[in-house]
C-alpha cells in the first residue's frame, strides 16, 4: 500500500491531492498546522509545520511521497525555497520521492517571458508567484540526487474557480497551456487527478512539469 505525506492538506491543493489519493485507496498522511482536518478512513492526522526537520524526516520514512502544497511566502518573507535543502535531504536519505505543488506565474507565456512579467498579471501574486519560481529554481539547481517534480497548474487555476473532476486535460512542460481560445484553466480536482497518477506512476524525475485543458 503507497502511503503519501501531505503538508498543506487543509489548504485547497493540498485537500483536493488527499481526497484524490483516498479515493484510490492509497493511505495519506495530512499535516496542518492546526489539525483542524476532518477524519476520513485512510487518513493520519498530523499536526505540524514544515519548518520543522523532525518532522519532515520522520514523514519522509514513512511515506513514498511528500508532497508540499503550502505558500512559499510567509507574508512578504520566501521561507520555502530555504527549506528547500532539508526537504531534499530527507527524501534522498529514506528513498522517497518529493512533490511540490508550484505555481503558474514562472511558465513561459513567449520566448524569454514568464507570465508573472506579463503587464496582466495580477499584482496582487506576483510576490508569492516569484517566491514559488525561486523553490523550482532551488530544485534545479541542487547536487543533491533526490527525485523530485514541481507540477504547475494553469492560469486560471484556485478556489475561486474550484470547476469539476473530468479525468480529461493536457500535460505540457514550461510553457502555459491555453485552449482555442486562448483561456488557461484547470479545477482543482483534474490538478489532483495529474498529480496522484504521477504519483502512482511516475514519468517526470527532477523536473517541472504542467497541467491544463
Amino acid at each position: 500500500m503507497t502511503t503519501i505525506a501531505v503538508i498543506g492538506i487543509s489548504g485547497y491543493v493540498g485537500g483536493h491531492i488527499a481526497n484524490e489519493a483516498l479515493r484510490r485507496g492509497l493511505d495519506v498522511i495530512g499535516v496542518s498546522r492546526t489539525g483542524n482536518v476532518a477524519t476520513q478512513p485512510g487518513l493520519t492526522r498530523r499536526t505540524g509545520d514544515i519548518a520543522d526537520p523532525t518532522l519532515i524526516n520522520d514523514l519522509a520514512r514513512n511515506a513514498s511521497v511528500l508532497v508540499v502544497a503550502t505558500h512559499a511566502l510567509n507574508g512578504d518573507d520566501p521561507f520555502l525555497v530555504d527549506l528547500v535543502p532539508s526537504l531534499l535531504q530527507a527524501v534522498s536519505t529514506s528513498d522517497a520521492r518529493l512533490g511540490v505543488v508550484g505555481g503558474a506565474g514562472s511558465l513561459f507565456v513567449s520566448s524569454g517571458t514568464r507570465l508573472f512579467d506579463s503587464p496582466d498579471f495580477p499584482e496582487q501574486f506576483r510576490g508569492e508567484a516569484k517566491a514559488h519560481a525561486a523553490v523550482l529554481e532551488a530544485l534545479q539547481a541542487s547536487t543533491s540526487s533526490a527525485d523530485w517534480f514541481y507540477v504547475s497548474p494553469a492560469a486560471g487555476f484556485g478556489s475561486y474557480a474550484p470547476g469539476e473532476r473530468t479525468g480529461h486535460f493536457r500535460v505540457g512542460g514550461d510553457t502555459l497551456l491555453s485552449d482555442d481560445e486562448g483561456n488557461s484553466f484547470i479545477s482543482g480536482a483534474d490538478f489532483a487527478v495529474a498529480f496522484v497518477d504521477e504519483i502512482e506512476t511516475p514519468r517526470h524525475h527532477r523536473q517541472r512539469w504542467s497541467v491544463a485543458y
